[in-house]
């Protein structure tokens, strides 16, 4: 049953601080849910501010206009405190490490004022850690609620970037930091699930809010345009993915799907639409392939244009991923009526959602034959093809709407505030 939403007097008493690595101008990953949340929260009439680095992210570059020690500014009534920390060229491993301690060394110093919540997004998971050790040590005490993206212990092992001591000692940091705060908000049942089982983090603390659209439905696309505008000819499949390019999502299968189809002659074009960590590796990896296309980070309006003139969306994922993490970009996904296709384990969270929502097919992660058959299969079957893509909207609107996802999670902030004092 959903927590009862914040009544206007406790709204308007309430002062929430959001503390998060990711924040608007960036158009992927978690910053538009970062953002769209606190701004929902200002428009509920909460006394809402937002603590976050500077613009950097899929590029790993900080934005051109921004970079100050901190600066601040106000965006959607949303008063943004913004600090400088260290972002690597190349963010793997030790830099990435490094990269989320600045940030939470920042945290530790910074003004945070006298929030009553504050919400941490993790990731970033070790400048959470830091933030929590932070409000621990404050003289008012806020209460915490740490918002889990992604599961970081699960990830280090599905992605093979660590095991051993190095996976043990992850998975420590995330227990002691999830079990410290007063509340979890996980975006998916099964998040949640894990948590309390594997982590043992108190099932009562813990609170589902699904990730919702953040893409307005928005005005009909000119696909014949866009599609000239992106050189996608009229008698092609135009597979699209969108959003980072990074390790967990495996794109080197959509690089060999590619080379299948320029061998075998077929009328399909991949495109990878973004930017992120792996793409000048993947680039040169399909630097002699034709039907493979790059394209750079559009701005929201060329988004959603390239996604509803694609004929199929794709998800990919690195073979071992699947419980780690919910892709954001299957909201937009649902959002553009097109059929996506599944690239992933198929027990997995990708799996059971794009399955939930009847919106496309399943093939196997690390099967670029099984790939590109099932994108051909879709773009040879018209009718098929907008089953799925309008189930997939109708999904979008039934179940991820963001007024009712940020009344559930500002219901569950008020939720902590009243056990909070019932416990005083």
């Amino acid at each position: 049953m959903p927590p009862p939403t914040v009544g206007a007097a406790e709204s308007h008493a309430l002062r929430v601080l959001v503390i998060g690595l990711n924040y608007t101008p960036e158009t992927t990953g978690i910053s538009p849910y970062t953002s769209a949340f606190a701004r929902g929260l200002a428009q509920r009439g909460i006394a809402v501010s937002a603590l976050t680095s500077h613009p950097h992210y899929p590029e790993w570059k900080i934005h051109s206009g921004y970079g100050r020690w901190t600066s601040t500014e106000v965006i959607d009534a949303v008063p943004v405190t913004r600090l400088r920390h260290y972002v690597p060229a190349s963010p793997g491993g030790v830099n990435r490490l490094v990269s989320e301690l600045s940030f939470g060394l920042r945290l530790l110093f910074a003004r945070w004022g006298r929030p009553d919540v504050v919400v941490m997004v993790s990731p970033a998971l070790f400048s959470t850690a830091i933030g929590m050790l932070r409000a621990r040590l404050s003289l008012n005490r806020p209460l915490v609620n740490v918002w889990v993206q992604d599961i970081y212990s699960l990830g280090i092992t599905e992605t093979g970037m660590g095991n051993g001591p190095v996976a043990k000692f992850i998975t420590w940091v995330e227990k002691t930091t999830l079990k410290a705060a007063a509340g979890v908000v996980v975006i998916h049942d099964r998040f949640g699930e894990h948590l309390s089982r594997r982590l043992g983090v108190d099932p009562e603390s813990i609170e589902v809010v699904r990730n919702w659209t953040h893409l307005d439905p928005g005005a009909p696309t000119d696909v014949a345009a866009t599609r000239a505008r992106h050189g996608w000819a009229d008698d092609e499949t135009v597979v699209l993915h969108a959003g980072n390019m990074g390790v967990k999502q495996g794109l080197e299968n959509v690089v060999h799907a590619a080379r299948l189809a320029d061998e075998q002659n077929r009328l399909v074009r991949f495109v990878l639409l973004g930017n992120g960590s792996q793409r000048d590796e993947l680039q040169e990896l399909g630097a002699t392939i034709v039907r493979l296309q790059f394209i750079g980070s559009l701005d929201d309006a060329g988004f959603q244009d390239a996604l509803s003139a694609a004929d199929v969306l794709l998800v990919n994922e690195k073979p071992g991923v699947s419980e780690m993490a919910v892709p954001s970009k299957l909201t937009s996904y649902f959002n553009a009526a097109r059929p996506v296709i599944g690239a992933t384990d198929p027990e997995g969270l990708t799996a059971s959602e794009i399955e939930a929502a009847e919106g496309g097919r399943i093939v196997r992660a690390g099967a670029p034959q099984a790939l590109l058959d099932a994108a051909l299969a879709l773009g040879s079957d018209p009718e098929l093809a907008r089953t799925l893509g309008a189930n997939g909207f109708r999904y979008r609107t039934e179940v991820l709407g963001e007024a009712a996802a940020i009344d559930r999670f500002a219901g569950w902030l008020g939720t902590l505030m009243a056990r909070s004092s019932t416990r005083r």
